[in-house]
């Protein structure tokens, strides 16, 4: 899962980047508003936190601007504020959920898995597609019951793939989402063809349809309607 986390507070934000990333996630910051305001614009994210006091700007500014762009990317307002209206506000600006500081770093992952599996996952845990099966919270992968051993970037792989089913993906878009906004810097993107490669040979080798298409010059598809031969 890619985040975007708007904090200004270098404390606090390396204590997120630190747990988030020991969890597995993939984590870009923002610590001002044009700054994040260029990332939303840039790139996509499946869960935002966003602080509400960031230097430049206001973060329920960047979560309108967020919105209206890229509407279903989950957000999380993460604030010192604690007022009523503060909540009604960003909720009415379509935040997902409201966080105040201090929180426990254990409970902002829930939320952000709970965000995430809403927004992104259609509110399952298990993600079924023909007979390919994805337990989100355990992250198991099983093919008609027959276990996959995936990497965790297969995996992520797979997920992203299967949440953006019969929809092209460019290799652009499939970098940046499981490495990072750097891949923009990359001078070839030939790692993920290498990666697509081994979630194919292990899916066909545990009895799955090769769903995942290359369209020419642009990137992939994972085709669920594909016929089988």
């Amino acid at each position: 899962m890619k985040l975007l986390i708007v904090e200004d507070n270098p404390d606090l934000l390396e204590n997120i980047l630190t747990y988030l990333k020991r969890e597995g996630y993939i984590c870009e910051t923002a610590e001002d508003y044009d700054t994040a305001f260029n990332k939303i614009m840039s790139y996509t994210y499946d869960v935002a936190l966003i602080d509400i006091m960031i230097p430049g700007g206001d973060g329920l500014q960047v979560l309108q601007e967020l919105k209206s762009v890229k509407p279903e990317t989950g957000t999380i307002i993460i604030s010192a504020k604690n007022s009523l209206d503060d909540k009604v506000k960003g909720l009415e600006l379509g935040a997902d959920d409201y966080l105040t500081k201090p929180f426990q770093l254990a409970e902002l992952q829930a939320r952000i898995k709970a965000v995430n599996r809403r927004n992104n996952l259609g509110g399952k845990e298990v993600l079924e597609v023909n007979e390919i099966s994805i337990n989100t919270k355990t992250m198991e992968v099983a093919v008609n019951n027959t276990p996959v051993d995936l990497t965790p970037k297969e995996y992520d792989l797979l997920v992203y793939f299967t949440s953006n089913k019969n929809h092209v993906l460019s290799k652009q878009t499939i970098a940046e989402h499981l490495w990072g906004d750097y891949v923009d810097h990359l001078e070839n993107l030939d790692f993920v063809y290498q990666h697509i490669k081994n979630l194919r040979k292990k899916l066909a080798e545990a009895g799955g349809t090769d769903y995942i298409e290359s369209v020419y010059s642009i990137g992939y598809k994972f085709n669920t309607n594909k016929k089988v031969s």
